[in-house]
């Protein structure tokens, strides 16, 4: 028998490899957030002691209201499946938010798909309007996700470049040039607004702007990840942030509008999100997640009712006060290193994405590297955004955090 099973043992060694993988698999790169943030908690439970600046996950709790909802939904025991595109309950209030915030109007009952997460939604609607063959528009910097969820549809990526002193936004002179070098293959331009990894936000003016070019190319759909909306920093109602998909009927023809509870609510674990669109886009996103995932979990998606039901906005209003706070500080020290370059401060999200290419020869991977190796601190290389030369640093934490993690940025700069 000890042989039988020696052989065994050897000729599954013997055939491991002979498993082949789908070629996708090659194309696709591993999330470089992803892989910063497992190193540091690999370093954490070898007892080294990291400050982590690396993932966009706010530092408060999720409302009580939240909570309270969440626990109730087990005590009740909703913990059946849910129709694949949501509960009725929630995909009502998420057509209310819409209407009353955003100023946009969808059918509650065939305009909505609820997911597991906003990048869920991403996801699928990128697999809905492109294909072999198919171009896909993603400006840089973006979240490193985007070209691999294209690269899986089986669509190719271009890349629209932006500059640092336009605050990273894209123009209208860009993206036409773009359009007119890809028009014919062209199927889906990515806007993520606010942006991660800049907190550039783009106003109304330059939506406007962005949608008068589009007009011209009636074939392309805008996916508008909008996740981080309610994190915006202005005192001015015209630079309050706008829903693409409100900018004209042609575009909200066209614009798959995405959202969730990860950033604004604290929610990241609960895993919900959603897609706002046309009913013959959401038909086909929902066919694809009837096949992969089914619904949301039911638990979150009680919760994500009460998020938008039961939530004072006073509360929200406290963290998006608290949280430009923390932008502030993190611009004010950035201000005071030498040869660290914000061009134009960013006006959204929980990022900041300065130009740090005086330093090791630019060489954005090394020195997050180096500085994770001396002063265990632990940040995201602007080359996984697809901007060399920059670091993203994530303000989603304590003041008394982002303090230390300064003092050890400042030292190591300093020193280099």
């Amino acid at each position: 028998n000890n042989n039988n099973n020696n052989n065994n043992n050897n000729n599954n060694e013997n055939n491991i490899d002979t498993v082949e993988l789908n070629p996708l698999v090659s194309s696709v790169k591993p999330s470089a957030t992803v892989e910063v943030f497992s190193l540091v908690k690999k370093m954490q439970s070898e007892g080294i002691e990291v400050t982590s600046l690396c993932v966009g996950e706010p530092d408060f709790p999720p409302p009580k209201a939240v909570l309270d909802a969440a626990i109730s939904a087990i005590a009740d025991n909703q913990t059946r499946y849910t129709a694949v595109t949501g509960t009725a309950a929630l995909r009502n209030a998420i057509a209310h938010d819409l209407s009353t915030r955003k100023g946009i109007t969808y059918d509650a009952n065939t305009e909505i798909v609820v997911g597991n997460g906003a990048k869920q939604c991403v996801y699928q609607g990128i697999l809905a309007t492109c294909g072999v063959g198919d171009v896909a528009i993603v400006p840089a910097p973006y979240w490193p996700s985007y070209p691999e969820m294209v690269a899986l549809a089986g669509a190719e990526c271009v890349i629209l470049p932006t500059s640092e002193e336009d605050g990273y936004l894209i123009t209208p002179e860009g993206l036409r040039e773009c359009l007119e070098e890809h028009g014919d293959r062209a199927r889906l331009l990515v806007l993520c607004n606010p942006s991660n990894p800049t907190g550039g936000v783009h106003s109304k003016r330059r939506l406007e702007e962005l949608a008068r070019v589009l007009d011209d190319y009636p074939k392309v759909a805008i996916l508008a990840d909008e996740i981080y909306e309610r994190l915006v920093y202005t005192d001015q109602p015209e630079d309050a942030h706008v829903s693409f998909a409100a900018i004209s009927p042609a575009m909200y023809s066209r614009t798959m509008t995405v959202n969730g509870f990860s950033k604004a609510y604290a929610m990241t674990g609960m895993r919900l999100g959603y897609m706002a669109a046309p009913a013959r886009l959401t038909k086909a996103v929902t066919t694809i997640q009837s096949q992969l995932t089914s619904c949301a979990g039911s638990i979150s998606q009680a919760a994500g009712v009460a998020a938008l039901e039961n939530v004072q906005e006073s509360e929200m209003e406290d963290n998006v006060r608290i949280m430009r706070e923390k932008r502030d500080f993190v611009i004010e020290r950035l201000d005071g290193i030498p040869n660290v370059r914000l061009a134009v401060p960013p006006m959204g999200a929980f990022y900041v994405l300065p130009d740090v290419s005086a330093y090791y020869g630019g060489d954005d991977v090394k020195l997050c590297f180096e500085l994770l190796k001396e002063e265990r601190l632990a940040l995201v290389p602007g080359t996984s955004f697809g901007a060399p030369g920059t670091i993203r640093i994530s303000y989603a934490t304590s003041l008394e955090e982002l303090g230390v993690a300064m003092d050890k940025l400042e030292s190591f700069l300093v020193k280099s």
